[in-house]
């Protein structure tokens, strides 16, 4: 009775031709529905609301060589494209375990997976942190190959309800998994402004690290509430206002990127994570077990090759990626989000 009492409510409908809102995106959030639509927004260069576009997954496979029967390792498992990929390599022999701790897009792979026709038999997913991948090798054995993608899901990306972007206003959240830790909101007003600079120089190499973090800190000392994405873009737009005119919004855009990367960093400890993934994987390789690691910063990439570099010398890998693998100028062109991406990868002895 309840339920014929409440009122239907409409789908929400583009507005126009080019919505804005996340929400009246419903042909792209239904790309099994609306194929078309998606794959012109695809062809265009653009990563279609709520979906992931998987980067380098030639160059991944190439150098995996999977073989079937082999059991594999999918460390972060987000939209599950490179997943899938590998999966194929199997033919239907083997194993791939995949770990993620986002809940949200969690649950959704695990069903689009499921409807490709990847059951429990040949897929296993967790929701665990990668830092974790010794409980894994704990139930599965050692890994015949291990990928590992450290970048941010478009889809988590696009939803202004997790706070990742500026580009559209929503929370100041920034956490992989909302169901855990503080929020990028609560941990700016855990910080002095000497650690903010420290955070943004260490976490994003912000060149204005000083102006902004000293804009942040006196707007929550005089009661300013920072608590949503907006707010923040436009105090590093405040605090960069002295940058010539012709630069100013260039300076603005790609600073707000740095300092949102660096928050979501803090908030997440993804320096301390993949510190213990790099430090627990020779354990979680088999002989001849091959590992490739995507970065898509600075920081994660000097963190990997000290690792891999310092282990090959150590005898723990028989051979690493001496010079980093970039995606082609044609898969930039047609994936924006391609552009920043570096590859390396290690063979244990």
């Amino acid at each position: 009775m309840e339920n014929q009492e409440q009122q239907h409510k409409r789908r929400v409908r583009y507005k126009g031709t080019h919505p804005r809102n996340f929400n009246e995106k419903y042909k792209e959030l239904q790309p099994e529905k609306y194929t078309e639509t998606v794959e012109k927004i695809i062809q265009k260069g653009n990563t279609p609301a709520g979906m992931h576009i998987s980067i380098m997954v030639e160059e991944i496979l190439n150098f995996l060589a999977i073989k079937p029967g082999e059991i594999g390792l999918d460390a972060t498992l987000g939209y599950g494209g490179h997943t899938s990929a590998m999966l194929k390599r199997l033919e239907n022999k083997g194993h791939i375990y995949a770990l993620d701790i986002d809940p949200i897009e969690i649950a959704k792979t695990r069903e689009r997976l499921e409807k490709m026709g990847y059951g429990p038999d040949i897929l296993t997913i967790k929701h665990l942190n990668f830092a974790d991948i010794d409980q894994v090798v704990a139930e599965a054995g050692k890994f015949d190959f291990i990928l590992a993608d450290l970048g941010v899901s478009s889809m988590q990306i696009d939803n202004p309800e997790r706070g990742f972007s500026f580009k559209k206003n929503g929370p100041l959240d920034l956490r992989m998994n909302p169901e855990k830790g503080v929020t990028g909101a609560q941990r700016l007003k855990e910080l002095t402004q000497e650690e903010l600079e420290g955070m943004l120089i260490e976490n994003a190499d912000e060149p204005y690290a000083k102006e902004i973090s000293k804009a942040i800190i006196s707007k929550l000392r005089s009661g300013t509430d920072i608590s949503t994405t907006t707010k923040l873009h436009e105090i590093i737009k405040e605090a960069l206002r002295f940058i010539p005119a012709a630069e100013r919004d260039e300076t603005v855009k790609k600073s707000s990127q740095r300092v949102f990367q660096a928050l979501r960093i803090d908030v997440n400890s993804e320096f301390e994570v993949l510190y213990t993934f790099l430090e627990k994987l020779p354990n979680a390789l088999s002989k001849n077990g091959r590992v490739a690691v995507l970065t898509f910063h600075s920081g994660e990439d000097r963190l990997v090759k000290k690792s891999f570099k310092m282990l090959f010398q150590e005898g723990v890998y028989s051979k690493i990626a001496t010079e980093v693998i970039r995606p082609s100028a044609e898969e930039c062109n047609r994936n924006s989000r391609a552009h920043s991406t570096k590859m390396r990868w290690a063979i244990k002895v």
